[in-house]
Order: structure tokens, then C-alpha cells, then sequence
């Protein structure tokens, strides 16, 4: 391309996306189809559809709090000029939404009042003000509208952001509270397939727990005490013993409503401390800054990409670690969240991992490192 048609392009297809990244359309795939050559003129308009899709867990997943084989989950679509988006709620029990809420949510939804996805802020901002809560059902919508205005621009979304995909982390594989004998057949399972294990515990048998992985496998160890722990001495105490075995960070120690405990932890620990329920979106950051030596995002509980992309962001400007983490999801939801991993220094995206259902083909492990597909938007394939 000659320098004058460069600029000509250049200047005439560059756009805002995702709240304020400059992108060019002269940067997209080669035959991409050009962002304002798909119909922005007024007649086109968005059409968003969803259906309930329960997702089959491979095995029980304990946690402190309670145990589960199924996870609800709403999977969406936005269809517009012939592409279409894929996003995906999913409900585990402690977010407090449900099948019945996400769906009357998402039936308030009316995106034919955008002629044009690319506004993608205010179309957002639109969404979350339909009401307080209801942050599944709004990342739903988030990411279904991320992967659409991708394949429009023929770009997956980790080169709109800027990012390296060959500068994607590890990612843990979730063993789950159960049995000795339980414990010992999942850890034999993933061991040689991935580099780094993340181990609930929270109740009186964490010692118990990974003294059986330890059985099994040396490989380094991330544990999540989903609030579970009570006493800080003790808490710190068993910190100091996981670092002797192996483990390499914690996630939420304690209630999040006791965050100057939390905080007593995170200026004594040999490990850093995450915090997960403690922190859910943009605006949660500034009340638990030294408290926690960095975050856990996750789609579900910050309305999607946009909002984890503004988060992830912040808080490294803030000198604080960031880790992104899912439910259990389909590889929708996860693929997502893969696309902000080169930018993180931990990252948990297994969900789709621990269910038997999935319906589609994204993000991928190899040799337990998180695989980005070149794929546009959020790089999907139906299975």
C-alpha cells in the first residue's frame, strides 16, 4: 500500500473500541471485511436471542461453601448483517442470579435501538444502567457484542487490545475439596498436563489435601480459601506451611467483609494474596487497594470484557498484580477472558475444562499454556 492511500485508509477507518483503544482498520486481516463496509447506514439493526444451556460438570466441585454437579447458564447471540456474536451467562450459586433473572434481564434488552456496533461504550453503558445488579446476564451481552464487532473487523480481540498472544500465561487446573482417594485420581488426571494446580481449601482438611497431591505430583500450587479461613494467626500460620509445600499464591483468605484482617495477611505473608469475592468490578478497586497484593477478574462478576480491560488496567497503574479467572463455562466465556491473559500474571480459565457439554471450540491448553486461536472476535467455532 502506497503511503497516501495508507493515510487516506488510515484516517478514514480508524475507530474507538472498548472504551477508548484507538484502532485502526488499515491493521485488520488480510480480505477482512472493512469495518465500514458492513451496513452502518441506518437499516441494519441488532438482534439479540438466548436459551437456557445447563452445563455438566465432569465431577463434583466442592468449595467452603457448597458442592455442585451442574452450573445454570444462559448462552446468547447477537446477529447483525449477516455475523454473529456469542456470549454466554453463567450462574454459580454464591453470584445470586438465576435462569428466571438472567432471562428477565436480557428480555429488557433491546439492541435495534444501535445502528451501529461499534459504539460499543454507550451501548454498554446503555446495558448496565437497565439495572443495579445482574452482572452475568450484562457480560452476556458484553461478550456476545465484543465477538460481533471483531468479526466485523476480522481481528481477534488480544491484537485490537495490543497484546502478544506468544505472551500468554499458564493457566491452573481446579482440583476441587473432596476425598484422599478422589483428590489423588483428579491430580493423576491433569498432572502431566498442566504446569500449575489450583486447590480449594477453607475447611480442616487443607493440610490433608495437598499432602495427597503432594503424593502425586511437585508441581507449583495456587490455593483459594473462597473466605473459608476464620482466624487470621491461624491463617497465616497455615500460609507459611503451604509455601513450605510448594504453593506459590492465595486467593481471598477470608471474609471479604473483614478486609483490615485480610489486609494484616497481606502485609505478613510470604505469598501473595488475591482477592476474588472481595473485588467485582472497576469501582471495588479503590476500598480494597492495600489490602490484597492484587486482583482476580472475572467476566461474570464485572459486566464482561470492557469493564475487565478498564480493571486490569487500573490496578496495574496502581502497582497491584492482576490474575483473570471464570466460572464454569463453556469455551465462550473463557475464550473471552483468554484474550486479556497475555496482559495478567496468573490466570485460572479451566471451566470449560470441567464440564462435558461444551459447545464450542476457543481457547486451548497445550502443554498447560493458554493457546489464543488467530480466529476474530473472541476467536469461536461451533462444535
Amino acid at each position: 500500500m502506497k503511503r497516501r492511500e495508507f493515510i487516506k485508509t488510515a484516517g478514514a477507518g480508524a475507530v474507538l473500541v472498548g472504551g477508548g483503544s484507538l484502532v485502526s482498520a488499515c491493521c485488520q486481516e488480510k480480505n477482512a471485511p472493512h469495518p465500514y463496509n458492513v451496513n452502518l447506514a441506518g437499516k441494519a439493526r441488532m438482534k439479540l436471542s438466548f436459551e437456557p444451556y445447563e452445563l455438566q460438570l465432569r465431577h463434583t466441585f466442592t468449595v467452603a461453601s457448597y458442592s455442585r454437579k451442574t452450573t445454570p447458564d444462559v448462552q446468547v447471540k447477537i446477529e447483525y448483517d449477516g455475523f454473529t456474536g456469542y456470549g454466554e451467562a453463567s450462574m454459580p450459586p454464591y453470584l445470586g442470579q438465576t435462569l428466571e433473572s438472567v432471562s428477565a434481564f436480557l428480555g429488557k434488552v433491546d439492541l435495534g435501538i444501535f445502528d451501529d456496533p461499534f459504539r460499543i461504550d454507550e451501548i454498554l453503558t446503555h446495558i448496565d444502567s437497565l439495572s443495579e445488579g445482574d452482572t452475568a446476564a450484562k457480560a452476556a451481552v458484553d461478550i456476545a457484542l465484543h465477538d460481533l464487532v471483531g468479526k466485523l473487523m476480522g481481528m481477534p480481540w488480544y491484537r485490537i487490545w495490543g497484546l502478544d498472544a506468544r505472551k500468554t500465561p499458564d493457566t491452573t487446573f481446579t482440583i476441587g475439596i473432596d476425598t484422599p482417594e478422589v483428590v489423588r485420581e483428579k491430580t493423576r488426571e491433569c498432572a502431566d498436563k498442566f504446569n500449575i494446580l489450583k486447590v480449594k481449601v477453607g475447611l480442616d482438611n487443607d493440610k490433608q489435601m495437598i499432602e495427597t497431591i503432594r503424593e502425586i505430583t511437585d508441581l507449583p500450587i495456587a490455593v483459594d480459601a473462597n473466605q473459608g479461613w476464620k482466624d487470621r494467626e491461624e491463617a497465616l500460620d497455615e500460609i507459611f506451611w503451604l509455601k513450605e509445600h510448594g504453593v506459590v499464591m492465595v486467593e481471598q483468605p477470608m471474609a471479604k467483609e473483614r478486609i483490615d484482617d485480610n489486609a494484616w495477611i497481606t502485609e505478613r505473608s510470604p505469598l501473595p494474596i488475591f482477592a476474588d469475592e472481595a473485588i467485582q468490578r472497576l469501582r471495588d478497586i479503590p476500598a480494597i487497594k492495600g489490602a490484597y497484593t492484587g486482583i482476580n477478574i472475572k467476566l461474570m462478576k464485572c459486566t464482561g470484557m470492557r469493564e475487565a480491560w478498564k480493571m486490569l488496567n487500573y490496578a496495574k497503574a496502581e502497582g497491584m498484580k492482576v490474575m483473570t479467572g471464570c466460572m464454569t463455562e463453556t469455551s465462550c466465556a473463557v475464550s473471552a477472558a483468554a484474550q486479556l491473559s497475555p496482559a495478567v500474571d496468573f490466570a485460572d480459565l479451566d471451566g470449560n475444562l470441567l464440564i462435558s457439554n461444551d459447545r464450542f471450540e476457543g481457547m486451548t491448553v497445550e502443554n498447560g499454556k493458554i493457546t489464543l486461536p488467530d480466529r476474530p472476535g473472541i476467536g469461536l467455532k461451533l462444535i
